[in-house]
C-alpha cells in the first residue's frame, strides 16, 4: 500500500484535517513501533531504514498512527484534571494492545 493510500485511510478514520507532513509523520512513528517490534536486533540505522511495514501489518500501521494522532487531544486518558489541567495517559507510547500480534522474526532480514 503507497503511503498515499495509508495518509488517505488516516485521514478518514481521524477525520483529520491536518497537513500530509503531519499524517506522514504518524504513519513513520507507527513504521518504526512496528519494525522495532519485528526486528529488535537490529542496530544499523540504514539497514532499518530500508525496511517498509510487512503488508500483514499496513492496516495495524494505521490503527497505530491514528492513536498516536487522536493521543494529541485525549485518547488514552486515565485521569484528567480541569483547572489544574493534568492528565495521565495509560500508556506513553504506543500500547502494547496495539503490537500484541507483532512477533519478532528470528534470524536478519534481507
Amino acid at each position: 500500500m503507497e503511503d498515499s493510500e495509508k495518509m488517505l485511510e488516516l485521514r478518514v478514520i481521524t477525520e483529520a484535517d491536518d497537513d500530509d507532513s503531519v499524517l506522514l509523520f504518524y504513519l513513520d512513528q507507527a513504521k518504526h513501533a512496528i519494525l522495532n517490534r519485528l526486528y529488535p536486533y537490529i542496530n544499523d540505522d540504514e539497514e532499518f531504514d530500508a525496511l517498509e511495514v510487512p503488508r500483514c501489518h499496513e492496516q495495524r500501521q494505521i490503527r497505530i498512527a491514528a492513536y498516536l494522532l487522536n493521543k494529541r487531544g485525549a485518547e488514552g486518558e486515565i485521569q484528567h484534571i480541569e483547572n489544574g489541567i493534568h492528565r495521565n495517559y495509560k500508556y506513553a507510547d504506543v500500547p502494547d494492545d496495539l503490537l500484541r500480534d507483532v512477533f519478532p522474526y528470528i534470524g536478519i532480514p534481507r
